[in-house]
């Protein structure tokens, strides 16, 4: 099966791709293109699907730039991958030929790009991410690579939508205690749950922070299991585990 690769035309001229689960070699619950080193479908099968991303992308295989995920708001720059991964959810690079690897399976994978200084970004921001500053701190490592807020434009790919996301009063308070204004990006539920809007919240976040153009590209990762992962979905089915969808973006 042909991989599936979803674009923004934000993110233009730089090679990108929000990659969906389709065209994947991966089976039983990863079926599809997982990625995720993490999980425990088999490792020879992850790789095979990541060279496939790689070869998409027009990289050698094994050369995806890659950052151990642990929702924080830290990220580093880089000139190709790392021998270690650094714990940190954004990256960014103004090398030509290093891509940027994201992996999500409901967080917002975030992708940036400058065109005129020629440095692109990627970010994994799930809501405590997104809370504690990890897009900003994207933009800021661009920055120290000679990017322009003015000229950076960002593209959200597919992430859990507000009608998806339950969530309990502990969570609204975290928000409402950083700004009581982000009382908007949640909907009521039933009884004391709340429904809460990451995509928005993420554009928020990235039109507060002074860039060209954000945009999300639409698609719930919960409400469409045929082409894309989700942990939550697969929490509420029982299912042992979960496959990761990758996010890349290159000069």
């Amino acid at each position: 099966m042909t991989l599936e690769i979803l674009t923004s035309p934000v993110l233009r001229p730089a090679r990108h791709g929000f990659f969906t689960r389709k065209g994947g070699a991966s089976s039983g619950i990863f079926s599809g293109l997982n990625c995720g080193a993490s999980s425990t479908d088999q490792a020879e099968i992850v790789s095979i699907n990541r060279a496939r991303v790689a070869q998409a992308m027009d990289v050698p295989p094994g050369t995806l730039a890659q950052v151990k995920q642990v929702h924080s708001a830290r990220a580093v720059t880089t000139t190709g991958p790392f021998d270690t991964a650094p714990e940190a959810d954004g990256m960014a690079t103004a090398t030509p030929g290093v891509a940027l690897a994201i992996l999500t399976a409901d967080c917002q994978p975030v992708l940036f790009q400058d065109p005129v200084a020629q440095v692109v970004g990627a970010a994994h921001a799930g809501w405590r991410g997104a809370l504690d500053g990890v897009l900003e701190a994207t933009i800021e490592a661009m920055e120290s690579l000679g990017a322009s807020r003015s000229n950076i434009t960002a593209a959200i790919g597919p992430t859990i939508s507000q009608k998806a996301y339950e969530v309990g009063p502990e969570f609204l308070d975290a928000f409402l205690d950083q700004d009581p204004d982000n009382s908007r990006f949640f909907a009521g539920g039933t009884a004391d749950r709340m429904q809460f809007d990451l995509p928005s919240y993420g554009l928020h976040r990235l039109r507060s922070a002074g860039i060209a153009q954000a945009e999300w590209i639409g698609h719930c990762t919960y409400s469409d299991p045929g082409r894309f992962f989700s942990y939550r979905r697969t929490t509420h089915e029982g299912a042992a585990d979960y496959g990761r969808l990758i996010s890349v973006i290159r000069l």
